[in-house]
């Protein structure tokens, strides 16, 4: 969105206020999905944002995978399942420590549950990649990751020489970002795979 030049009069800026709110797409997600009903704010046409639906395959299985990174992902969060049928994830979304988070993985990987073994809780860069930019509450694509919330998930990214292995970074879809947190802190999940 620009500003409106400080000159311009106060019926233009209102005017520029309303397009920006009427090219705002409002998206609702439902109570069924997860959790409370969410309202997410997105500016400006789906085609310019970060990432936009058309980058990822639907796999059909509850996985897409990222064109541009090719990187593999689970559509749903941890303790979600994803409801081919419907379209979404259903379930309560677990909140998990870091070692948790690690052991979660392991789990799946040792029950085959998504076809593959090699799922992992994401590196810091590649969770990042998920943000989409042109959204706010959460900041991810919800026609591609449906039920997320603007909460943080862990990332299995240490900060380089920390001399404190209690802190690993998370990354929320909400408004606060990364942050180095203690790892006993409860966070949500979504694992990721190389899909090369």
């Amino acid at each position: 969105m620009s500003r409106a030049p400080a000159s311009a009069s106060t019926s233009e800026a209102s005017r520029g206020a309303m397009k920006a709110f009427a090219v705002g797409l409002v998206v609702a997600t439902s109570a069924a999905a997860g959790g409370a009903i969410a309202q997410q704010l997105c500016d400006g046409a789906p085609e310019g944002r970060s990432a936009p639906t058309s980058r990822f395959l639907d796999n059909a299985d509850g996985t897409v995978t990222d064109k541009e990174s090719k990187l593999m992902w689970l559509r749903c969060s941890a303790g979600q399942a994803w409801a081919a049928d419907l379209g979404r994830c259903h379930g309560e979304v677990d909140r998990l420590s870091w070692a948790a988070a690690q052991s979660f993985a392991s789990e799946v990987n040792r029950h085959g549950s998504f076809f593959f073994n090699d799922w992992r809780v994401p590196q810091l860069r590649e969770l990042a990649t998920l943000i989409e930019r042109g959204c706010a509450n959460p900041r991810i694509n919800l026609a591609v990751f449906p039920g997320t919330e603007a909460s943080r998930y862990w990332s299995a990214t240490l900060r380089p020489s920390a001399r404190d292995e209690g802190f690993a970074y998370a990354l929320s879809f909400g408004a606060e970002g990364m942050a180095y947190r203690p790892k006993d802190e409860a966070h949500r999940v979504r694992l990721v795979r190389s899909a090369q």
